[in-house]
């Protein structure tokens, strides 16, 4: 499905404001997370994350809520983890090993990258792709926090990577291809960059099921990748077509009812359609290799 006109600018800037709101400390009441600006989560501006808060480091949201455990959140800048914006924890996933080149498409604020970074060791590398000014800006300050001399940043869109061919071991992301209006094209760019055996190893937000057309109207939503998500048989299509092989969806969370209230809240939506959305949207880790 094609995305809305504008939905590449509404992308860019709910993450720029996103990373606005991490530097100037304007976290949610539960964590130091932007409590109105997630990725997945599209809350109202004015709400706060208070009244249904679960209590996480990170963010508020049932999207972007319990991702990475004390022991990654330990080996990070705080900011880094405030700015998480992600549906998952592809570096968990990935398995990533000592040397290896890896690629983050819509790095935020750096969080993945950094610990990806750690998990290929000084004689690997972790760039981060984004397009967004005030997310780079962030994830450099992160990089100089960590103290790593492996990670790189790089400016531009996912559609089209600023790297050479076969020139990277694994690509991963996190909740981000879902903002793409082009998601054939994202996925033969990772393809190209990708060296032969190499991995796709993304996190992303699965839709099962027929979803109500005003969600995928909504360019908020478009924005907050959920009216964007893709059926896991389009997925493992998309991904034969780019050339994948090994393709495989792994679900990682279901949300129900109340989450779907939780990130609905406010769309103008009546109750059939927020009721009818409960099951159908998952979290998943979604594998697949270049021959």
């Amino acid at each position: 499905m094609d995305a809305p006109r504008d939905m590449k600018e509404a992308v860019r800037e709910r993450y720029g404001e996103a990373a606005r709101r991490v530097k100037e400390g304007a976290g949610g009441c539960c964590a130091p997370a932007p409590a109105a600006s997630t990725c997945c989560a599209p809350a109202p501006a004015a709400s706060s994350c208070c009244g249904t808060a679960r209590a996480s480091w990170g963010s508020c949201d049932p999207i972007t809520s319990n991702l990475y455990d004390p022991s990654q959140a330990g080996a990070i800048p705080d900011t880094a983890l405030a700015a998480s914006l992600g549906c998952g924890n592809p570096t968990a996933l990935a398995e990533l090993r000592p040397g290896e080149t890896v690629l983050d498409l819509g790095a935020g604020g750096g969080i993945d990258v950094l610990l990806s970074a750690r998990r290929v060791g000084p004689a690997g590398r972790a760039f981060g792709l984004d397009m967004t000014d005030e997310m780079l800006a962030l994830a450099e300050e992160n990089k100089r926090k960590s103290g790593l001399a492996n990670v790189h940043f790089l400016k531009g869109e996912i559609e089209d990577i600023p790297l050479p061919d076969a020139s990277v071991d694994v690509v991963i992301s996190n909740c981000v291809i879902n903002l793409s209006g082009d998601k054939d094209r994202v996925l033969r760019e990772a393809f190209r960059v990708l060296r032969p055996g190499g991995r796709f190893a993304v996190s992303d937000v699965v839709v099962r099921g027929e979803i109500p057309a005003a969600i995928r109207r909504d360019l908020e939503l478009w924005a907050g990748c959920i009216a964007g998500a893709l059926s896991e048989d389009d997925y493992r299509a998309k991904l034969a077509a780019a050339g994948f092989t090994d393709i495989g969806v792994e679900v990682t969370r279901v949300y129900g009812g109340e989450d779907a209230l939780a990130f609905l809240a406010g769309r103008g939506l009546d109750e059939a359609a927020v009721a009818s959305v409960d099951g159908k949207f998952v979290s998943a880790f979604i594998r697949a290799r270049k021959p």
